[in-house]
This record gives C-alpha cells, sequence and structure tokens, in this order.
C-alpha cells in the first residue's frame, strides 16, 4: 500500500515555531491535536489512513517534538489552544475539521470556544473531563514523568513495555523514540490545568459546529454522567463509544476507532 505521507515542515504561528506533519494533501484539510506526551510521528498509523480522505496535518503540540521548547514559554491551555488558531489561520486552512486527542481534544474544544471559526466539525477523542471540584483524570503524573526521563537516558521498545504493556512492538519503538522529546516541564503544567482549568463548560461554546465525542469504554476519563452533563450543553452531539479501548483508543482498538470515525464521516477507511 503505498504511503499518503507527504513531508514535514515549520510554520512561525503564535510567535513560536510549530511542526507538523503532513499526509493526503489535495482534500478537505484535517488538523490533528495530540495529547501530553505524543509527538506528531506517533499518530503517523492513524494519519496515513486519514490521509485518505483528508489533507490532514499532524501538530506537534508546544514542548513536544520538532516545536518550540523554551525555559520561559507558556504552556497553558489558553497558549495551546492560540496556537491552534494560529496555525489553521498561517496555513490558510477553510473549513477545516479538528481531531483532538485526550490533551489535543481539550486544546481543540478551548480554540473554538476562544474564538476559532470556520471550522467544518469537531471530533473529540476522550478528553478529560477533570477540573476545579470534579475527580482527579485517573492516570499518574509519575507515569508520564519516569518514562520521559528513561527516554532521556535512551530506551528501547522492550523497556517501553512496562508503560505500555499491551501496545505492538512498533508503536512501544516509536514512542521510545520520541518521548525524550516531551518537554518534562510542559507534560507537568499540562497535567497540572487538567484539574485546574474547567474544560465542560467549553461545551456551551460550540454553537453549531458538528462534534462527536468518541468515549473509551476502559479508559475511565469520560463516564456516562459526564456525558449526561455535556449534552446539557450541546444538545446535537454525538457520542461515540469504543467499548473494548483504554484511553489510547487507537492505540487498543484501531479497528474500532476508525469504525466510529467511518460512521460519523460516512467514509470507508
Amino acid at each position: 500500500m503505498s504511503s499518503t505521507y507527504l513531508y514535514g515542515g515549520n510554520v512561525h504561528a503564535n510567535h513560536i515555531r510549530q511542526h507538523y506533519l503532513r499526509y493526503g494533501g489535495g482534500k478537505s484539510p484535517l488538523l490533528l491535536v495530540p495529547g501530553i506526551t505524543s509527538p506528531a510521528p506517533t499518530w503517523g498509523f492513524v494519519a496515513e489512513r486519514l490521509g485518505k480522505h483528508f489533507d490532514v496535518y499532524v501538530l506537534d503540540v508546544r514542548g513536544r517534538g520538532l516545536s518550540e521548547h523554551g525555559e520561559t514559554l507558556d504552556y497553558g491551555v489558553n497558549a495551546c489552544a492560540d496556537d491552534v488558531t494560529a496555525f489553521v489561520q498561517a496555513m490558510k486552512l477553510e473549513n477545516v475539521t479538528l481531531l483532538g486527542h485526550s490533551m489535543g481534544a481539550r486544546i481543540a474544544l478551548r480554540a473554538v470556544a476562544r474564538g476559532l471559526r470556520d471550522v467544518a466539525s469537531l471530533v473529540l477523542v476522550d478528553p478529560p473531563v477533570s477540573g476545579p471540584g470534579r475527580r482527579s483524570y485517573p492516570a499518574q503524573l509519575n507515569w508520564y514523568v519516569d518514562s520521559i526521563k528513561l527516554a532521556r537516558k535512551g530506551m528501547d521498545a522492550e523497556q517501553m513495555k512496562a508503560f505500555c504493556p499491551t501496545w505492538t512492538e512498533g508503536q512501544r519503538q516509536l514512542r521510545a523514540q520520541w518521548l525524550h522529546s516531551c518537554d518534562l516541564r510542559a507534560v507537568i503544567e499540562s497535567y497540572e490545568w487538567f484539574h485546574t482549568d474547567e474544560a465542560i463548560s467549553d461545551f456551551r461554546q460550540l454553537s453549531d459546529i458538528p462534534t462527536a465525542l468518541m468515549v473509551a469504554g476502559r479508559g475511565d476519563v469520560i463516564r456516562d454522567e459526564d456525558i449526561q452533563e455535556i449534552q446539557q450543553l450541546k444538545a446535537d452531539l454525538i457520542v461515540q463509544k469504543v467499548p473494548e479501548a483504554g484511553h489510547m483508543i487507537p492505540w487498543d482498538d484501531e479497528e474500532g476507532f476508525f469504525r466510529e470515525l467511518a460512521t460519523y464521516w460516512n467514509q470507508s477507511f
């Protein structure tokens, strides 16, 4: 099967260097915003398939991968959301679809809440709904910190198995290759705003943007009561569940992930 990968690039947007990978081309634009410790290349297996139907841009969120890092760089959710808006504007993406996973879903949601328009649809994959007065995000911070510290020393797929035991060797090897590029302060501060920043209220800002919420059946990130609360703010929300997947849905159940996307977009992946 021929690859849909085109190239990697950088753009200066929101006053920083933003790195991205591009797949597909010549079709409707889709911006994929990864999670807290997922540099763009680790989403390549997803972008390859999406590239058959979309012009896909996979973003390195600030402080990850080849995008800008810095001792004084703001790693807050609003800064990350403004990066998305600035990227869309700098790349002249019109009628763009946003697909975010975990932290990336919260960033995409906040970008729209802060005024990003000309969005064709929004796909939020298991976004953390923790926040002030709410239950904690189920993953522990030391899982991220410990694995990043080991990756900085140098690790391989076998060593990564201690952190991602159910992943394929190829997935673990790619994570081992790129995890060191995640700025530790960026990860810690992102984890903190999972708990100090309110996310669910952003759903009331989505107005008429078609939105799908994909939920991991085994992730415990989003529960039924969270869905009910969100639906009160966004009545036309499309809820999709992948019953056998944990929080890292495409890694846990790739076909289930694409099956739900195919249903939502009426496409065949």
